[in-house]
């Protein structure tokens, strides 16, 4: 039978991912998964896409404690209240949003890190900063497929399922078997979700989880024999899927169509 293998997500969007042996997932995901992002001077969101070093910050959010962390790799912490601004306009990809910018030295610590000048924002709260929104609540790659990619890249490790920002693990599957569930519902643990599409894949998936550094062509390989699948999204790796029963899931959970 086909299992939860990981459950990951991150408070900010684009960096390190944070792993959990279990979650309550609600119709927004995993709750504070990406509750912030990033915009540049232009109020454009960015992401670890198209700055590498975001990967190596470490965000931990609590909140109800209203406090959030931002670790970097010198070991120097920015730790502080969740303070917000006034409401702003910012592109979240080809949507208009306005967002609250955080006070205090977040932004500034981000933007010395990056070497770009960067902003805070807090999500509104009718729009998750996943992807897709409340449609991609989470998403689901089965670990088969990863060893899929391995063997048509000969790559001589595994690898990293970092490198996709994946919600969800499953493991019991075929390769790219989740493809088989897009219109159907699936329950994942104590939720039920209903898969919608296909995960179209960018640029951050060449990039080395912990450091942000490019060092594989995914979208190369994944080009090479995905290119021909019928797709929601260009170069197709994992699902998306919106959640219709709210429940806890654990690592280790089942996984199976109803």
């Amino acid at each position: 039978m086909a299992s939860v293998a990981w459950i990951a997500y991150t408070p900010v969007k684009g960096l390190r991912l944070l792993h959990r042996e279990e979650v309550e997932i609600t119709e927004d995901g995993i709750p504070g998964d990406r509750a912030f992002f990033l915009v540049d001077a232009r109020n454009v969101m960015v992401s670890v896409t198209r700055l590498g070093p975001l990967a190596q910050v470490v965000a931990e959010h609590d909140p109800d404690e209203q406090t959030l962390s931002l670790r970097f790799p010198d070991g120097a912490q920015v730790t502080g209240q969740v303070e917000l601004g006034e409401p702003e306009a910012v592109r979240f990809y080809h949507l208009n949003l306005h967002a609250r910018p955080l006070n205090g030295s977040f932004s500034q610590a981000l933007s010395e890190h990056c070497g770009k000048a960067l902003r805070l924002v807090a999500a509104p709260p009718d729009r998750i900063g996943v992807d897709r929104g409340r449609e991609g609540a989470v998403t689901l790659l089965s670990v088969a497929s990863l060893e899929r990619l391995r063997e048509e890249a000969g790559a001589d490790g595994p690898i990293d399922a970092r490198r996709f920002r994946m919600t969800f693990g499953v493991a019991g599957l075929q390769a790219h078997a989740e493809d088989g569930w897009i219109d159907r519902e699936v329950r994942v643990g104590g939720a039920r979700v209903l898969v919608g599409g296909n995960v179209g894949r960018c640029a951050a998936t060449t990039r080395q989880p912990d450091t942000g550094v490019v060092d594989f062509k995914a979208l190369h390989y994944l080009q090479a024999y995905r290119e021909e699948v019928a797709t929601t999204e260009p170069l197709p790796f994992g699902v998306h899927a919106r959640v219709v029963e709210p429940g806890r899931v654990r690592v280790g959970d089942a996984v199976e169509p109803v």
